[in-house]
């Protein structure tokens, strides 16, 4: 059960969109793990693409309310970390040919 809800979560994150690329988190490469435990505690940690990003919090803010809209979690946590740094290599090949202009 909790890798079908994983993946629930992870499919609902695909909502929250980055305000300046217009992309969504999941294929940004913004999301470094979705941890689910039996009670339905939910975990996230994530990243920006910069430090000091303005919209860090608009984000935080976005995935936690994201990951407690889905049915069966019954708490979320997210972790804002730049450990390991984001770099563009971590977007999806979708993507990174969307920002292209492919």
């Amino acid at each position: 059960m909790t890798a079908a809800l994983e993946q629930q979560v992870r499919d609902a994150l695909r909502l929250v969109l980055d305000p300046e690329l217009g992309e969504n988190i999941v294929d940004l490469g913004l999301i470094y793990d979705v941890a689910v435990s039996g009670d339905g505690a939910v975990k996230v940690t994530m990243t920006t693409t910069t430090p000091g990003c303005p919209a860090a919090e608009y984000l935080r803010e976005g995935v936690s309310n994201c990951v407690l809209a889905v049915a069966g979690v019954a708490a979320a946590e997210v972790t804002l970390t730049y450990e390991p740094m984001w770099t563009p290599a971590r977007m999806s090949a979708a993507a990174q040919g969307r920002l292209r202009g492919a």
